[in-house]
């Protein structure tokens, strides 16, 4: 079915408001489109919307209602001699033997990565801009700071595990949870997380294991009483077991 062709039509300067769809994917783009094109000059443009070849295209108009109006089969015929308005729809039935959502599937594309070694090169780089301006990894002062800040911290954390003696009584206090008291089972580096940590038997099931990390056990204690702070929210003292009154229910 061809669609009508206005008699004695001229190009104008006029523009219509189409949507784009194609038999290669589900998606719609509207796209505004002069009238004084070709149908040729016309699947050029939409090569860039749906992928398809223009050579490899079939063109199908359809109203705003979505019914059929006919093909738009003749290269040298003006959109604006066809009868379009704003809301009609232009279906492209690509005919390259592409399949369905090919041109949508980045995977397939070829990707060009550029050597480290070039890229260092590059003056208009992020990284050379950093580099001039020397922010980021590339400022050295603030670099020395920050390790010298890390030593800092893990030389007063070392500090605090070692005045922490093996099974002492101990309060333990961690920003946003309730105080909770307990046994100091363990302490000294882990194989989980870097730094000092101190391993703690819960008098009450608070904990979140039972003394074993992974594949390495660092003390005993039953299932939910274990759990491991940091020495910062650990204070050993004389804390007995708190007394809840069990025994005086019946």
């Amino acid at each position: 079915m061809k669609a009508a062709v206005v008699p004695g039509a001229e190009p104008g300067s006029g523009s219509v408001l189409l949507s784009v769809s194609s038999s290669l994917n589900a998606r719609r783009a509207p796209k505004r489109y002069s009238t004084g094109l070709t149908v040729a000059e016309l699947k050029c443009k939409l090569e860039l919307v749906v992928g398809s070849p223009a050579s490899c295209m079939e063109l199908e108009l359809y109203s705003a209602e979505d019914e059929l109006l006919g093909r738009l089969d003749c290269d040298e015929a003006l959109l604006g001699s066809y009868p379009v308005c704003d809301g009609c729809r232009v279906h492209v039935i690509d005919r390259s033997g592409a399949r369905i959502g090919e041109y949508e599937d980045v995977s397939q594309v070829e990707k060009y990565e550029m050597p480290e070694s070039d890229y260092d090169k590059r003056p208009e780089s992020l990284r050379s801009f950093l580099r001039q301006r020397q922010w980021g990894r590339y400022d050295a002062e603030a670099a020395q700071r920050r390790a010298q800040e890390q030593r800092q911290r893990r030389d007063q954390e070392a500090a605090l595990a070692a005045a922490l003696p093996l099974g002492s009584r101990c309060l333990v206090r961690v920003p946003g949870q309730p105080c909770r008291r307990g046994t100091i089972m363990y302490v000294g580096q882990t194989d989980f997380k870097p730094g000092y940590w101190v391993g703690v038997r819960y008098d009450e099931p608070l904990g979140k294991h039972d003394g074993s990390m992974g594949s390495r056990r660092y003390f005993e204690c039953q299932p939910k009483y274990g759990a491991f702070v940091k020495p910062q929210s650990v204070t050993p003292g004389d804390f007995p077991e708190e007394d809840y009154g069990l025994e005086d229910e019946l």
